[in-house]
């Protein structure tokens, strides 16, 4: 059992496996129908499209209602999702004027290609037509046949990973490996203490890391950037999910990145949990964001613990363009005004 969040039923993950299911014979089954609510929820609230005639935007998911699941049969996987997700969107003209709207999917499920899918986007009954229904139904449309198409990308790379076990002349040929990797260590060590490390699941080289750099803001405005779902969503220009709370999830970047909140300390520090979707589940690294009052600019520095040691430059590099150098570029925080 993979668990992200402890205490949050929303965010386990149930597995039944036998253990002893060598050469995938028996059949193994993942629920992954609370994942997928929260995963789908993230990735189409906030979607926004722009337009000649004004914007709209994706404000509330009223109702996610189905199931998902991951089945390992004989080696092969099998997925099974089927959804019903209503969803609230509004629109806002050029001069200012909203409007409110619906929108209906019927039909995601496996059995259907993005293509296929019956998106029914409406305007409320109490308001007067408006160019901007059409907006939502052609761009809107596209952006949320996107939106779903991730949910399923996610769905069969996040969660697969373990699914398809090692057959048995696989684990022999592992274990004789191990075997005489062992007594070759021990001709090597000498007398010297060795630790055995128990071969039950694969062992994830980490690093740790520190990034500083300066903003031209207050720490109490640089922390806000980083919890405000409209400021998150601001500086990646992309729909996100941030419920910037202690224990609260977020998930930005399409999907690429989530996690949660473990600790909260107004104006000096935020502790995450964050992870790229593309670790090992149950992965993920320690980030700290400690806010260093500088008069008149704030000095971010990032700790960063249980990063994987092939992603360390990604971690980097990422970090500094899409979170530093984006907020400064968004907000303004890099430029002195003479």
């Amino acid at each position: 059992m993979a668990k992200w969040g402890e205490g949050d039923p929303r965010w386990i993950v149930e597995e039944r496996a036998d253990a002893t299911n060598v050469n995938n014979w028996h059949w193994t089954e993942r629920d992954v129908t609370s994942w997928s609510q929260d995963t789908i929820n993230s990735l189409l609230l906030g979607l926004r499209v722009e337009g000649e005639e004004g914007s709209c935007e994706i404000t509330d998911i009223s109702n996610i209602d189905g199931e998902a699941s991951i089945n390992n049969r004989k080696g092969k996987l099998i997925y099974f999702y089927e959804w019903v997700v209503k969803a609230s969107w509004t629109g806002t003209n050029k001069i200012g004027i909203k409007y409110k709207g619906t929108v209906e999917i019927l039909n995601l499920s496996d059995e259907n290609d993005m293509d296929d899918l019956d998106i029914c986007v409406r305007l409320c009954k109490d308001q007067p037509n408006t160019p901007l229904t059409d907006l939502m139904r052609k761009e809107g449309v596209k952006k949320i046949r996107m939106a779903l198409g991730n949910y399923v990308k996610h769905l069969k790379t996040e969660f697969s990973q373990g699914m398809i076990l090692p057959t048995e002349n696989a684990i022999n040929g592992q274990n004789q490996e191990t075997q005489a990797k062992v007594k070759l260590d021990k001709t090597q060590m000498g007398s010297s203490t060795t630790k055995s490390t128990p071969n039950t699941g694969v062992k994830i080289s980490t690093v740790s890391l520190t990034i500083k750099d300066t903003f031209l803001t207050s720490p109490e405005e640089l922390y806000r950037v980083f919890l405000n779902q409209e400021m998150v969503q601001a500086f990646t220009h992309l729909a996100a999910f941030v419920d910037g709370c202690s224990g609260g999830k977020f998930r930005l970047l399409e999907g690429n990145v989530n996690g949660q909140f473990a600790e909260l300390i107004p104006d000096q520090k935020i502790v995450m949990k964050w992870r790229f979707s593309s670790w090992p589940a149950g992965h993920a690294a320690t980030v700290i964001l400690n806010f260093v009052n500088q008069g008149s600019e704030t000095e971010l520095i990032l700790e960063a613990r249980g990063v994987p040691s092939n992603d360390e430059e990604r971690m980097k590099e990422g970090w500094q363009r899409y979170y530093f150098d984006a907020i400064k570029q968004t907000f303004g925080y890099g430029a002195r005004l003479c």
